[in-house]
């Protein structure tokens, strides 16, 4: 807390000045008070003493009064604070100790109320986590005992129906060993436990063929890719597989909730120093709450807006994208305007030289 000597002398800021004030001023009030009095005596005493005692100790109860009634506040609010009520906050009028006390008192109610905070968050976490898995897993898991009750039953009537089980049982058990890769990659990207394995690459021939691979995909659904890509390379150092998996990641989603038909639109753009991928789609518009949890684990828009031909992800995808690219020291960011979502994402390319690599 900060002072001058003025404040000081005048015991704004100190209380022991405040102190030595009062006893003058007291002192002052008694002894002028008992040179007014008439000389006498009161059961032998002389009552010029009396009135200096007495009028001394009025004045200085008065006097500090205000300071007596802040060191009750102060008892007060710190029983209110020990009994747990951690929102409470001490009044601040003062500027002395008193007021600096106060202070303390209440930036550590404070902390110790967003420590609390933070412990509930985190098991409020553990507990989302525990309900995600259970649920995404389960599906999958009910859909598997049930094919496979239906065949150790025989409960099939011809050869064809029972390829059909088998084989959607094994696309049910695909679909159950996915959401596990991608909890457990998940929980290595937020623990620390993901190494990268960094190498030089050229984005424009990654992004060639990502296109190559997903194109099919998307003329089935009926979804035009067009991409936007200059005629230089552009090399990063990234890890390949992982950084392969977030841009996937992005495209899935967009091919996911784009409006069929549609168009996806795929530019990569450099300025000489960053990098820069943007994936747009049109699709069905969200909510300012809806965008402010895109990124969160497990959450998930909204099942409707899913394309029937692709399978349900566990609402990792858009989480583990952004932990890989930053992890590579790069920014994911997301604009949504009107049904219009535009990913990007940013990362700084290779210099050789003191000059960027095309």
């Amino acid at each position: 807390m900060k002072s001058n000597p003025w404040e000081i002398a005048t015991g704004r800021k100190s209380i022991r000045m405040q102190m030595i004030w009062t006893f003058i001023a007291s002192l002052a009030v008694g002894m002028l008070v008992s040179t007014s009095i008439p000389t006498g005596l009161l059961f032998d005493v002389p009552i010029s003493v009396i009135a200096f005692f007495g009028s001394f100790t009025v004045t200085f109860l008065w006097l500090t009064r205000n300071t007596i009634r802040y060191l009750r506040e102060l008892s007060e609010g710190l029983s209110v604070i020990s009994a747990g009520n951690l929102r409470y906050r001490i009044p601040e009028t003062r500027k002395d100790e008193l007021g600096q006390v106060a202070f303390n008192v209440n930036t550590m109610a404070e902390k110790l109320e967003n420590l609390i905070e933070r412990e509930r968050s985190v098991e409020k976490s553990k507990m989302e986590l525990i309900t995600g898995v259970s649920h995404d897993l389960r599906t999958p898991l009910t859909s598997i005992i049930g094919y496979l009750d239906l065949l150790k039953g025989k409960a099939y009537q011809d050869e064809a129906e029972y390829d059909r089980f088998v084989g959607n049982t094994y696309v049910k058990a695909q679909q159950l060993r996915t959401l596990i890769d991608e909890l457990f990659e998940y929980t290595r990207i937020t623990q620390g436990g993901l190494r990268l394995e960094l190498e030089e690459i050229d984005l424009r021939e990654l992004l060639v063929q990502l296109f190559a691979e997903i194109e099919p995909l998307a003329s089935e659904l009926q979804i035009e890719m067009r991409t936007s890509l200059p005629p230089g390379r552009i090399m990063v150092a990234v890890d390949p597989e992982r950084i392969r998996r977030a841009i996937d990641n992005l495209i899935a989603n967009a091919l996911k909730f784009s409006i069929k038909p549609g168009t996806i639109r795929i530019a990569l753009e450099t300025d000489g120093n960053r990098a820069a991928i943007a994936i747009e789609n049109e699709g069905k518009a969200i909510t300012k709450e809806q965008e402010e949890r895109l990124f969160e684990r497990f959450y998930k828009v909204d099942d409707a807006r899913t394309q029937d031909s692709l399978e349900a992800g566990a609402g990792l995808g858009l989480s583990i994208a952004r932990g890989i690219v930053e992890l590579h020291g790069g920014q994911l960011s997301f604009v949504h305007d009107n049904g219009r979502f535009t990913f990007r994402i940013g990362m700084p390319v290779v210099l050789i030289g003191g000059a960027t690599t095309k």
